[in-house]
């Protein structure tokens, strides 16, 4: 039971969960938005060009029937009469499909933004099992949609229904009306219709993108284990990475063990800090440079190469001190330390040439204690 509990999914995905299923095409959507924009911006595209289509369409039925008696009946006649009537119905009919073209772009864009991704179109072969697909047809998801569409349905029906119930006292009028009233009259009636089913439309539409948006959290939901196994998969495992810096750790402290025989001094603090200085003008250092440091175990194995090579050890606790916290390896010295470093490197040289040392007393002492 704990093993079930802990791979219940009650985590919000993470950011690279979502940009996988971004990816895949597996977004929040409702496909109401763009249905009931399609059916906006068409309503709004006839209501402004409504006397335009009229008159464009019966200029069209009068050439027509005007001169029907002219055309062939040949198929050079049929050909003429067929690509005559495809260019009036693209011109007219331009505007409508414009209006749906942008309504569908507008209503997918608003939902999800730009995405391309052609993985919903690749050709799966679980898609083709008819068990699956029976238990597809059959599911809660798809009864949740019928019962949606039913929903809809009844609704805009129920709209409808009010909107003529309200014109029952004006019907009778009919029969003294003129036909271009009738049409005009029944063209108030639909567009009336139309106009309150729409916003009965956009309301269904926003509760049905909050739902899918519910919907589609939940599905992204992870199980901590997953979160887990996410993290390690794109920082690493932890264990490895400790291992690799324990690797990368041992191997500069080698390098740095391996550059105490070349220094020119070690300053010590007298036992638990070392610090490794070299100073070299041929190699183009401008100032003394810090080539190892360490403390505890690591100062005593500096000191003890040092003895072995031969490196003079100098005590001097504040020197050792400040270098330490405030010079990392490979880094010059400050100049605030030129002077106190300078001293020793004097000194250290005065051991390395006592030949060169001036009289007894001329030189300058340094406080401290130097071994080989």
């Amino acid at each position: 039971m704990a093993e079930e509990s802990f791979q219940e999914r009650t985590e919000k995905a993470t950011p690279r969960r979502r940009q996988e299923a971004r990816e895949k095409g597996n977004v929040a959507k409702s496909r109401e938005v763009p249905s009931v924009l399609v059916l906006l911006f068409s309503l709004l595209v006839f209501h402004f060009t409504a006397q335009w289509m009229y008159r464009e369409f019966a200029g069209f039925m009068r050439f027509f029937f005007g001169h029907a008696s002219e055309f062939t009946l040949s198929l050079i006649g049929a050909r003429h009469l067929i690509l005559f009537t495809m260019k009036f119905m693209t011109v007219f009919m331009c505007p409508i499909l414009l209006a749906v073209m942008i309504a569908a772009l507008v209503g997918n864009i608003l939902q999800i933004g730009f995405l391309w991704t052609a993985d919903p179109l690749t050709p799966k072969l679980d898609r083709l099992d008819p068990i699956k697909g029976f238990k597809r047809l059959f599911s809660v998801q798809a009864f949740a949609e019928l019962m949606r569409s039913v929903l809809k349905i009844l609704i805009v029906g129920y709209v409808s229904y009010l909107t003529v119930k309200h014109q029952y006292n004006r019907m009778p009028q009919l029969v003294v009306m003129s036909v271009g009233d009738i049409m005009k009259y029944t063209l108030s009636v639909s567009f009336e219709i139309l106009y309150r089913t729409c916003w009965v439309l956009v309301v269904l539409a926003i509760l049905d993108y909050g739902f899918q948006r519910w919907q589609y959290e939940k599905d992204l939901r992870m199980s901590k284990q997953e979160i887990k196994d996410e993290f390690k998969q794109r920082e690493g495992d932890p264990l490895i990475k400790a291992r690799i810096r324990k690797m990368q750790r041992e191997i500069a402290r080698r390098r740095m063990m391996e550059a105490v025989p070349k220094a020119d001094v070690v300053i010590t603090n007298p036992t638990h800090l070392s610090v490794a200085l070299k100073y070299s003008q041929e190699e183009g250092m401008r100032a003394p440079t810090v080539v190892a440091k360490g403390a505890g175990f690591i100062s005593d194995k500096i000191r003890e190469i040092a003895r072995k090579h031969h490196v003079p050890l100098v005590e001097n606790k504040p020197l050792a001190q400040t270098l330490y916290k405030g010079v990392e390896i490979g880094e010059e010295i400050p100049e605030a330390l030129y002077r106190a470093v300078a001293e020793v490197l004097a000194y250290v040289y005065r051991l390395k040439h006592p030949r060169l040392q001036g009289p007894a007393g001329g030189g300058k002492t340094i406080p401290g204690e130097a071994t080989r």
